[in-house]
């Protein structure tokens, strides 16, 4: 049933079944665009406005730097810690301009995390924002950084923004950085104005070489490498083209705030932008207000989100006030899409809301419900994209299941992940064959549309971030007081999921949830913080002590459940 791949049946004719793919890197398609459209806008930042041919000329000038002054080659991890800014963009295509490999940083992480990414990457420079200057500087002694090139959200800011803006950034976070360029600690600001260095251009394998590390958590819950190719995320990006056939090269805005260290905003607004010519409209966090305001001002056409910045948006006191009718296609990733959000927020935009299916192995987009000309249907995830091969397989015995029962998911195509950096043994397990063992489970229907039932066994979505338990209970258990802790997400109607503690005391010890909170907020970002704590004498567990994880969740689920139907009796 899967070989006859019954989804391809059901495509409108505008979506064929199989791409063509050049044999060309990622950053030749900045070069195309700037000399097809050198006059379009491609990045509106906070009212300013650059074109391709100026986002072209600092690129090559920072790419010039990175291998003339710092001796960047072929196959060098260079890390960006930058929200959606021009600055991310610029770093995103210099580095590949250069040679290097990107890798992508939550600028959210911790001096903990960030030393850790930095040391399993082996990352040679790292572009950041002057506030987190300080940050990297101290995790700089114990990693293989040799450079630091800064930043700030100023130096891409019109008049009088540019001025005001840092009086803004000293109230908001209370600091002020001042960085000179001099040793290993460069700015950017210096070396887009300098003399433009001749660049070597390497010759590229897109099939084999590594355009991008993208982390994500593994099955133990230390943070894995993703190495995806040139291939791989040309491959993606040409399939989401093909996927928005009514969307014409040169004409589209795009609205970009799902962040670029994201592999999803990076695949669905970097790359695809400047593979079509379009106009990226960037905001460097999500802000219910600024994003609405940007909507009415500068009219985007595309979309790309999550769940809960649709939510947000739809319970704005205020959204009556703005006009969302510029938006005609959005496709939500991250986290399952509530049917009543997707109605709501086509009613209110007039525009198509689809949700899709993918992960950080997979560039990540492999599934997505159709935009146009053909009826979705309610709970699926949609269909493969072309080129992309999907079955549902017995978590027993490896083998395909019937239809409408329910198993792993196992993808294979052009955008499957080369394997993990640095750690065969992880890649062997879950790349078999060219197949990608997902570990989400769920079914396909007789149609050929698919659904997810289950996510991986024990990580936690919320707010559209991947978070593992094992990462935040590593930190639990360094607190003096915590003799067991276990992770685990709860339903929770605005995130999708939050995270929750729950903790048994050493015998004698008192802590607060207040105590708790602040211990945790030292060692891991923002996001990953657990919202609850529920401390208690003992922890379910097996018979040979392992802690029943899902038991835990069963019983909170029971406890909303029984809480929503006495609200309603």
């Amino acid at each position: 049933m899967y070989d006859s791949k019954p989804w391809q049946a059901l495509y409108p004719k505008e979506i064929p079944v199989t791409l063509e793919y050049t044999s060309e890197p990622v950053q030749q398609y900045l070069v195309n665009s700037a000399q097809q459209y050198p006059e379009k806008v491609a990045i509106h930042f906070m009212g300013k406005e650059i074109t391709y041919k100026k986002l072209y000329e600092e690129v090559m000038n920072f790419a010039g730097y990175l291998q003339g002054t710092l001796s960047i080659s072929k196959g060098d991890r260079v890390a960006i810690m930058l929200p959606n800014t021009p600055q991310a963009v610029i770093s995103y295509f210099a580095i590949l301009m250069a040679g290097g490999i990107v890798v992508q940083t939550n600028p959210l992480y911790t001096e903990r995390e960030l030393e850790y990414q930095m040391k399993d990457s082996g990352a040679k420079a790292i572009i950041t924002l002057d506030i987190l200057y300080p940050r990297v500087s101290k995790v700089m002694p114990q990693t293989d950084l040799q450079h630091i090139i800064v930043t700030a959200i100023k130096n891409y800011l019109p008049f009088p923004k540019n001025l005001i803006y840092p009086y803004i950034q000293k109230k908001q976070y209370g600091i002020v950085v001042n960085v000179q360029h001099k040793g290993s600690t460069h700015l950017l600001s210096e070396i887009i104005k300098m003399k433009p260095q001749k660049l070597k251009i390497y010759d590229f394998n897109p099939a084999e070489d590594v355009a991008l590390l993208q982390y994500t958590g593994g099955t133990t819950g230390f943070p894995k490498g993703v190495m995806l190719t040139h291939k791989n995320l040309i491959a993606n990006t040409k399939m989401c083209q093909a996927w928005l056939y009514k969307c014409k090269p040169g004409e589209e805005s795009v609205l970009g705030v799902i962040p670029f260290f994201h592999v999803y905003g990076m695949t669905t607004v970097l790359i695809l932008s400047v593979m079509q010519a379009n106009k990226m409209i960037l905001l460097p966090k999500f802000d219910v207000e600024t994003t609405l305001k940007t909507i009415q001002k500068q009219r985007p056409t595309l979309f790309p989100g999550a769940p809960t910045i649709y939510i947000g948006i739809l319970n704005y006191p205020d959204l009556k006030k703005y006009d969302l009718s510029s938006i005609h296609s959005c496709i939500s990733g991250s986290a399952a899409l509530p049917i009543e959000v997707q109605e709501q927020f086509e009613a209110v935009s007039g525009g198509k809301l689809v949700e899709g299916y993918g992960l950080t192995e997979a560039s990540p987009v492999t599934h997505a419900n159709f935009l146009w000309d053909v009826p979705r249907i309610k709970g699926s995830i949609g269909v493969p994209w072309p080129d992309t091969e999907v079955k549902i397989v017995s978590m027993e015995t490896g083998e395909p299941v019937p239809v409408k029962e329910i198993g792993e998911f196992a993808i294979k195509g052009p955008q499957i992940m080369k394997g993990y950096w640095n750690r065969p043994e992880d890649t062997k397990e879950v790349l078999q064959d060219g197949w990608l063992y997902t570990g989400d489970l769920g079914y396909m229907d007789e149609q050929g549309y698919f659904y997810v039932v289950d996510r991986k066994k024990d990580m936690i979505i919320a707010g559209g971030y991947n978070i593992y338990p094992r990462e935040i209970e590593e930190v639990l258990y360094e607190h003096p007081d915590v003799l067991e802790a276990v992770a685990a997400g709860i339903p929770d109607p605005y995130r999708g999921e939050t995270v929750k503690a729950y903790i048994v005391l050493k015998e004698g010890s008192s802590v607060t949830e207040e105590e708790m909170n602040h211990f945790s907020r030292k060692y891991l970002a923002a996001y990953k913080v657990p919202r609850i704590y529920e401390f208690r004498k003992e922890l379910p567990k097996t018979a040979i002590g392992k802690i029943l994880r899902r038991m835990l969740i069963e019983e909170d689920k029971q406890k909303i459940e029984e809480e929503e139907n006495q609200k309603h009796a």
